[in-house]
């Protein structure tokens, strides 16, 4: 008898201790990788590197979304030029912000539009709990550098822990490994 209850208690241990092992697991910190597109670029790049970093994606879409006429740059009086041209304009987003309680690590990705990061990008930023998380920025364009971009951010949010982030044009599985520092 006293063997049984021994056998019994031995294994409501070594069952709890895997209990406990797995949720410590599910509680490890993760990655996300929050990206806005406009046209369907930034999202191939954030999908490949939410694959690649086993990370959570998050879309910051807009609550309405934007037409190819919101886009025309050329045109002054298109929304997105409107938006750029005001530094005080936050369009809105159509979710809320992801918890980040679990999260660490956070890629932020978007188009550059006049040389900056889109102004749903400031919107995510200050509606999001990003204290404390390493932020990675990463872009894609047509013709500009993500320098402006990153060195914006950064100043404009001097209190975050933004990290210098990278142009992903025509970005390739192996280029991304090798600025994630993944293996193949």
């Amino acid at each position: 008898m006293k063997r049984t209850i021994c056998l019994l208690v031995g294994l409501w241990s070594l069952l709890c201790g895997l209990t406990f092992a797995n949720q410590n697991t599910t509680m490890e910190t993760k990655t996300l990788v929050a990206y806005f597109s406009a046209t369907g670029t930034t999202r191939a790049v954030a999908q490949q590197i939410a694959e690649l970093t086993h990370a959570d994606v998050y879309e910051i879409a807009p609550a309405v979304p934007y037409t190819s006429a919101d886009l025309n740059w050329r045109n002054e009086q298109s929304r997105s030029s409107v938006e750029m041209a005001d530094p005080m304009s936050r369009p809105a987003m159509a979710q809320p912000s992801p918890d980040m309680s679990r999260y660490d690590t956070v890629y932020i990705g978007f188009p550059i539009w006049w040389d900056l990061p889109p102004r749903i990008i400031q919107t995510f930023v200050e509606h999001t709990a990003l204290g404390g998380k390493t932020i990675i920025p990463f872009a894609t364009s047509g013709s500009s550098t993500i320098s402006n971009s990153v060195h914006f951010l950064i100043k404009t949010y001097p209190s975050l822990q933004i990290h210098e982030g990278r142009l992903l044009n025509h970005a390739t599985p192996q280029t991304l490994r090798a600025w994630l520092n993944v293996a193949n």
